[in-house]
């Protein structure tokens, strides 16, 4: 292993909860109540995708472009509510001390993972950032990880990804990377199967069990 790619919503940060929240409260204002179940099939996926789907299925007036800004705004207006994910700092800080190059390949968009980096002091860890808007295809499409790799200049089969999401996970195997999911509760009832390893906190981690995924 030479470098190590986060997801953020879910992975860093436990935002989940928010995002169900606020993208409920517009979707019901504009006429549509949305389940859980169909909310979490979306974790992973781009923001653009996820209310190009809704529009087109719930026949909504807004514009694409115009519920992404809305979401955004209730989004940032909220922040304080997110907490980040139980030890993740400390397996920050482990992969810093190691000199190890870390990675943030995002779903989200540039504005949020800023508010995000910034709130939780995360520029003096993370070397790449990568959002939606900077790749043309989402996850499952491996573009947003072989970006995030050729930015770190690190070979894709030299990478590990961590991710919560069915999507994610596929996305890291297509780059040809190796990924351990993590199981989030907040992030839905998400299939991790294809990640090379599962666990359920940071705090199962350490750098030999890495290793050893790359044997």
């Amino acid at each position: 292993m030479k470098a190590v790619i986060f997801d953020m919503d879910g992975v860093i940060v436990d935002s989940q909860p928010l995002h169900f929240r606020v993208e409920k409260e517009l979707l019901k204002e504009l006429g549509v109540d949305i389940t859980k179940k169909e909310v979490d099939s979306f974790v992973g996926v781009t923001e653009y995708q996820m209310w190009k789907t809704i529009k087109e299925k719930y026949n909504i007036t807004p514009s694409v472009d115009e519920m992404i800004k809305m979401k955004l705004e209730r989004f940032l207006e909220n922040l304080d509510e997110i907490p980040m994910v139980e030890n993740f700092k400390e397996f920050l800080l482990t992969l810093h001390e190691q000199s190890y190059p870390v990675a943030l390949a995002s779903s989200n968009n540039k504005i949020a993972i800023e508010a995000i980096a910034e709130k939780f002091d995360l520029k003096d860890y993370i070397k790449v950032f990568v959002s939606a808007d900077d790749v043309k295809r989402g996850k499952p499409d491996p573009e947003i990880f072989l970006t995030a790799a050729e930015k770190l200049g690190i070979p894709p089969a030299s990478c590990l990804v961590i991710e919560d999401a069915r999507n994610g996970v596929k996305a890291a195997k297509a780059a040809g990377m190796r990924c351990i999911g993590l199981k989030n509760l907040n992030s839905g009832n998400q299939d991790l199967s294809e990640a090379d390893l599962v666990i359920g906190n940071f705090n199962e981690l350490n750098l030999d069990i890495i290793k050893g995924l790359f044997k």
